[in-house]
């Protein structure tokens, strides 16, 4: 019997009730294929706008629309059935008010299936928070290094250098709790700080390029398996080099078409054996 059979998916109360008790592992999923590979394995898939870069070549994740977004999350739904998947709204899809918010995410959640929704922002969205998750939508805020300000924040830098950080961090992580976010994600963000959040919530804090002090970690899948060769962030681990034996694989696939080799009788219909 599959994994898939035998274990239910894991809900938001379910990674609520994880802080303190166990670690959380999250991944990156954008496609069918890949969330049947890792999901039984991870407690989390996240369909990050970053696949905007990873996927489509973008420079930024600016340019990710709500639609695509909800397609590359149905397609994670079908691959999985074991995680927790989260939906990451894309730029400009929320910030404008909080009626535009549960307008989108209301459409985001029922469209695609997914558990929760991801929104990046700081003081100014703990009201919007705040509002969704009292018309249940589970929310998990992302601070810190926020991918859809790179504008503002004059490109991909780590966070938390200023003199009063720890209590800036800790107090807008505070502030998204008692609005009624399932948890944080902290991005980008100097140990310290990162650490010093994870202690001062009672939700778990999911980092990235943060802390071992996190309840958890996420990373994108492409990155850690050497799939992704156009920059590799300095907090990604590499635990594989998929992406040399793609190359390899396309090399001798079309070596063998040039000589005639492929295909043979074997691969043909047709053919008596």
């Amino acid at each position: 019997m599959s994994v898939h059979n035998i274990q239910k998916r894991i809900s938001i109360p379910d990674l609520r009730a994880m802080k303190g008790k166990s670690r959380i592992v999250m991944l990156t999923a954008y496609t069918k294929p890949m969330a049947q590979l890792i999901d039984a394995h991870c407690d989390v898939l996240l369909v990050g706008d970053s696949l905007g870069m990873v996927v489509y070549g973008l420079d930024s994740t600016l340019g990710v629309s709500l639609d695509t977004m909800i397609a590359h999350t149905q397609a994670v739904m079908r691959g999985s059935s074991h995680s927790c998947v989260l939906l990451d709204m894309p730029f400009g899809s929320y910030q404008e008010s909080k009626e535009q918010a549960y307008r989108n995410c209301a459409k985001a959640l029922a469209e695609s299936g997914a558990q929760g929704l991801k929104l990046e922002g700081g003081a100014e969205l703990v009201e919007t928070v705040e509002f969704l998750v009292a018309r249940g939508i589970p929310v998990m805020p992302h601070i810190g290094l926020m991918p859809q300000r790179i504008n503002e924040m004059g490109g991909f830098k780590a966070q938390g250098r200023e003199e009063d950080a720890v209590k800036k961090w800790t107090t807008i992580a505070k502030d998204f709790e008692s609005a009624g976010a399932f948890g944080v994600l902290i991005e980008g963000t100097v140990e310290p700080v990162a650490r010093a959040v994870a202690e001062a919530i009672s939700v778990p804090l999911i980092g990235i390029g943060a802390s071992p002090a996190c309840d958890g970690q996420v990373l994108v899948t492409e990155d850690i398996l050497g799939m992704f060769p156009d920059f590799t962030p300095k907090f990604a681990k590499r635990y594989a080099e998929l992406g040399a034996e793609v190359s390899k694989a396309a090399e001798a696939y079309a070596a063998e078409v040039r000589s005639g080799e492929f295909p043979s009788m074997a691969h043909c219909f047709g053919v008596k054996k």
